[in-house]
């Protein structure tokens, strides 16, 4: 794990924002929908690219990191959910941990109020209330 860079609260402020209308709107995970958004482009075009990501991300989200070689990932948080940090280390990926306080609070909302789409989320049974 390494340490923030002076524009990484900034960027993760910027993916907050988004998240929250992630939250109203419902749909795939971030990091997806912004692979998705970004279009069809080769790999190296992510080389050195940052990815910001309000929760550590899935199994599914770090294949796609890894697939598409983005070299840096900045997480808002990881106490919600611990999810494949480990694999991006291994597979030589950059990332920080902002423990950001605004970050852990959405998600831990995100799972009171949704159960069934988290464990979707992160591959597990939900309840739904």
């Amino acid at each position: 794990m390494s340490t923030p860079r002076a524009d990484d609260k900034k960027f993760m402020k910027i993916a907050y924002e988004e998240a929250k209308k992630g939250y109203d709107e419902g749909g795939i995970p971030a990091e997806i929908s912004a692979l998705q958004t970004a279009g069809r482009l080769p790999a190296s075009s992510y080389k050195n690219t940052t990815m910001y990501t309000t929760l550590s991300p899935c199994s599914m989200c770090t294949g796609a990191i890894l697939l598409y070689k983005i070299s840096r990932v900045v997480i808002g948080e990881n106490r919600t959910f611990v999810g494949s940090e480990d694999w991006l280390g291994v597979k030589g990926v950059e990332f920080v941990v902002m423990d950001d306080e605004e970050c852990r609070k959405l998600m831990e909302r995100f799972i009171e109020e949704r159960p069934g789409d988290w464990g979707e989320d992160i591959g597990e049974e939900g309840e739904e209330r």
